[in-house]
């Protein structure tokens, strides 16, 4: 089963390439039909297979993910602007692996200035890409945060970079940073940095210490 639907969502990717690339060659602007011929290279089948089947399956870092399933608890220390006096709160985060082991769902729940806090997070490893993707959707925003990491081995960290919606100017997004660090089989840190909303300069915006919950 797993053979087949691998052949089969190479043959829909090699299809669908193909008929990208006769609407350019067919179209009547020349000049993007001339951009997107010269960017097109073309695959046999058999390569397409090979790379399709590579992306497709879990590996090592897949595997690195599914380690931490199961549910942790978190301290958070938050800062609303750079130098503002911390605010803590706990919460409680619940890992679990899905779609056979190819990405991690995680979802959230603790208190944010006296308000209940929910989250969820989908993350995973882009075998192609050889980079860790996310994103993030909350209850207290409209959004989907996105960002894509590099794994630091010497520091056992991944650090995501991504865009996210700024509310108080509307249409505008600001830059963001994650830093997910495995400490150790039980106990993982997040720090994320933003612009502070004075001066737009990056600073740390909130930090997360989780351990796992026996």
């Amino acid at each position: 089963m797993k053979n087949l639907l691998t052949i089969l969502s190479a043959a829909f990717l090699l299809i669908a390439c193909e008929k990208g690339k006769t609407t350019a060659a067919n179209g009547t602007d020349k000049a993007d039909s001339t951009v997107a011929n010269s960017e097109w290279k073309p695959v046999d089948s058999a390569t397409a297979m090979k790379a399709w089947t590579a992306y497709s399956t879990p590996g090592e870092m897949q595997k690195m993910l599914a380690k931490s399933n199961g549910t942790w608890t978190g301290e958070t220390t938050m800062w609303m602007e750079n130098g503002a006096k911390p605010m803590m709160s706990k919460s409680e985060a619940t890992n679990k692996m899905m779609f056979g082991g190819r990405y991690q769902i995680t979802n959230h729940k603790g208190d944010f200035m006296g308000m209940p806090f929910e989250g969820m997070s989908i993350v995973g490893y882009d075998n192609a890409k050889k980079k860790f993707v996310s994103t993030w959707i909350d209850n207290m925003g409209t959004g989907i945060m996105h960002s894509e990491g590099d794994w630091n081995p010497s520091t056992k960290s991944v650090e995501f970079k991504g865009k996210m919606t700024d509310p108080s100017r509307p249409g505008k997004d600001c830059d963001f940073r994650e830093v997910f660090t495995f400490i150790d089989d039980n106990t993982q840190k997040l720090e994320m940095y933003g612009p502070d909303s004075k001066t737009g300069k990056e600073y740390k915006t909130m930090e997360i210490k989780y351990t796992r919950k026996k």
